[in-house]
């Protein structure tokens, strides 16, 4: 990349390479071809092609599981399938012809149902935690699939305009004719036409373009973000970025019916602080999760990090980003993270691939709140520094008057001692004269 020097070429293919993909755990490099085959090379040692899948279909997309382990392929079939890396055996496929949708484009002259046969996903990407996939394709419908169920999830239509080619299914039989439909038909050919143009001097022969041209509705990329909580679409409606609000839906887990948010209060009332937290994730209610957190005691934190059970783990570090981004509790809500990555990091080093989104909300929160306080320190260091150089020639003052006094003090019993020794001395002559007078 430094040099621009081409380093090596790998050869092997025999049609038109149409996906590239590295793998995230290695230098493993997958290629996908109209040949209907995927190769998977290793980049750095220059043995050529290490495996070779096959694909009943011409190759569209591939793209590799976050933990390297698992490869997706989409074909021009509409099915895409899953491949174990390591052992290059298939271990899935989802069929995806009717999910693409059908549709009807204007110069069609058979049916949505049978023109849907030549549709099929052109672009696919996994979620950060790998759980979901996302495939979108000429059409205008994205489709999110579980890769572990390998069904469909969820739907999104990304566009209703009409001005889109290929947004109907049925087209309207009133503008059909016997020459076909009347829509492609060019009005500029009309000599006396509101749309006629004046033909230049010397120009005998007139304009032969159409000029009746509807863009398709289409998806052409779709990736997820780092984080796994939003992913965005290039289309032909420009880029659209969907994003979850954790706080605007209710998902309990693992709820049963005496759980309510009185009991889960009633629980943090009598102190079983460990209970009350769980209980508050099984409901899943964000306001009360954080009402909970917020009243357990800072000193009990690290008892219950170390005694809380993986499954809660991970939805407490799922919640922690949040919390750590927008609350004004930073350093409450620090110590919880300190404390559960200290107590349970094997375990979670172990997992690593399916909290990889998790601790990337986590790292990306920590970073904006440490610019926050950095720029904020930063734009007062030299007030700080003022006030700690007057508090420094303050105290400084004040031992200087704290010496003075303390002088003044011996002085003033240095006179005391001195008044008293005079006194005592008269009184000692006095007393020798009186006995003077006597014994004469």
């Amino acid at each position: 990349m430094k040099t621009g020097r081409l380093l090596d070429v790998l050869s092997g293919h025999e049609a038109p390479v149409s996906g590239l993909t590295f793998s995230p755990s290695g230098a493993l490099l997958a290629s996908g071809s109209w040949d209907k085959t995927v190769k998977l090379w290793d980049v750095f040692e220059n043995k050529g092609s290490r495996e070779t899948l096959l694909i009943n279909s011409d190759v569209l997309a591939v793209a590799f599981h976050p933990d390297g382990r698992q490869l997706a392929v989409a074909a021009l079939d509409a099915c895409i399938t899953f491949w174990d890396t390591q052992n290059a055996i298939q271990v899935g496929s989802i069929e995806g012809r009717h999910d693409i949708g059908y549709f009807r484009k204007l110069e069609d002259m058979i049916t949505a149902k049978k023109s849907a046969a030549g549709q099929a996903f052109n672009t696919i990407c996994y979620s950060a935690d790998g759980k979901a996939l996302l495939a979108a394709g000429r059409s205008k419908n994205i489709c999110i699939y579980s890769v572990k169920d390998q069904i469909l999830m969820k739907k999104f239509q990304i566009s209703c305009n009409k001005s889109f080619d290929g947004m109907e299914e049925f087209l309207d039989k009133r503008q059909m004719t016997e020459w076909g439909n009347r829509a492609l038909i060019d009005d500029d050919d009309e000599e006396d036409g509101p749309g006629k143009s004046i033909a230049l001097p010397g120009v005998r022969k007139g304009d032969m373009s159409s000029r009746h041209w509807k863009p398709e509705v289409r998806v052409s990329c779709v990736k997820f973000s780092p984080t796994g909580r939003s992913w965005a679409a290039a289309s032909t409606e420009g880029v659209l970025v969907y994003s979850l609000d954790h706080k605007l839906h209710f998902d309990p887990f693992d709820l049963q019916v005496d759980i309510t948010p009185e009991s889960i209060r009633k629980t943090l009332g009598k102190g079983d602080y460990s209970s009350a937290l769980m209980l508050s994730f099984r409901l899943n209610e964000q306001s009360l999760i954080e009402e909970v957190i917020e009243k357990i005691p800072y000193t009990q934190i690290e008892f219950l990090a170390q005694n809380l059970p993986e499954t809660y783990v991970d939805r407490l570090l799922s919640f922690l980003p949040t919390q750590i981004e927008n609350s004004a509790h930073i350093q409450f809500y620090l110590t919880w993270l300190e404390k559960l990555l200290m107590s349970h990091s094997p375990s979670l080093r172990q997992r690593s691939g399916s909290i990889m989104a998790t601790l990337r909300s986590l790292q990306k929160a920590t970073r904006i709140k440490h610019d926050e306080i950095s720029k904020l320190c930063e734009y007062n260091k030299y007030t700080l520094q003022y006030l700690l150089g007057q508090c420094a020639l303050k105290r400084k003052r004040e031992e200087n008057d704290k010496q003075e006094d303390e002088g003044s003090d011996c002085e003033e019993k240095n006179d005391d001692d001195k008044d008293e020794d005079m006194e005592s001395d008269s009184a000692f002559v006095s007393k020798w004269s009186d006995d003077e007078d006597t014994d004469t």
